[in-house]
């Protein structure tokens, strides 16, 4: 586990360093004491040595021989045990866009998809000692959620009819997932999921243009199932009113020639040419 580590001020290890370094010079001059001043000037380097900075955001984690010590987040000028080995790991929020990758929705049909994600590092004995290069860690396990994402929803509800959820229209439901996905598989390596969401979906191109045919057809019945809605309810309500008002006396066949004109000129794609009839449609 993560164990924060108290570092010595670095600024109080910097001036000791001057210090012994102006001491050495001094016994040089004084005393000619070369090897006393030889001492003092090794022994300056060595604290040196042991003196590191932190930037905001940042972190070092410690290793004597092998062995963790601890972890320091405080950012400024610090000063550790020059024999522990430091590894910066980074504390800062990242943005990763992953590739578009060709996987199959629920029904089996090929899409394209990619995904954005932003993360951090939250545990960084984790991130450093649990998996090997935790960056590509994040790159691997993303591409996995994707492929798992994928196959656990249709595209749309063309091919079925019962899904609620569709990569396409249930976005925030398909997101919540992946963030839940995301976030269990990246804990391994101390990684903490602040945002994942789909950032491109669409066809693979070898069923893209079919798709679209499908989905422009579907609009088309969607459209004519409404137009003829509507122009069953206008015929209906204009032979009502020619029945109250009394304007006109129809028999059966003369109320179906009346519907099946106003339906055709209602329902068609053209403008209708009307015909004058000065005969009977008994003649």
């Amino acid at each position: 586990m993560e164990k924060t580590l108290k570092a010595r001020s670095g600024y109080l290890a910097l001036l000791l360093s001057i210090g012994l370094i102006g001491a050495a010079v001094y016994v040089v001059i004084f005393f000619k004491a070369v090897v006393l001043a030889a001492l003092l000037v090794l022994t300056s380097f060595i604290i040196l040595a042991g003196i590191y900075m932190i930037n905001p955001n940042e972190s070092k984690v410690m290793n004597l021989f092998g062995k963790y010590v601890g972890t320091v987040k405080e950012n400024g000028l610090f000063w550790i045990n020059p024999l522990y080995s430091k590894r910066k790991i980074s504390l800062r929020a990242r943005n990763f866009d992953s590739e578009r990758v060709k996987v199959n929705d629920k029904m089996g049909n090929p899409i394209l998809i990619s995904v954005i994600l932003v993360w951090k590092v939250e545990d960084t004995y984790k991130a450093a000692y649990d998996v090997d290069l935790y960056e590509s860690f994040v790159k691997v396990q993303t591409d996995a959620a994707v492929r798992k994402l994928a196959g656990k929803y249709p595209y749309d509800n063309f091919d079925d009819d019962q899904a609620e959820v569709t990569l396409r229209s249930g976005m925030d439901e398909v997101n919540e997932s992946l963030e839940r996905e995301l976030d269990e598989r990246l804990s391994i390596a101390g990684i903490n999921v602040l945002e994942a969401r789909i950032g491109y979906l669409a066809y693979a191109p070898e069923i893209a243009s079919a798709m679209l045919k499908r989905q422009q057809a579907e609009a088309v019945v969607a459209a004519r199932l409404k137009i003829v809605e509507g122009a069953v309810s206008m015929v209906e309500n204009a032979l009502d009113e020619l029945s109250k008002k009394e304007i006109i006396d129809l028999d059966e066949e003369k109320r179906a020639t009346m519907v099946s004109n106003l339906m055709i000129v209602l329902c068609s794609d053209k403008e209708a040419t009307p015909v004058i009839n000065t005969g009977s449609l008994y003649a």
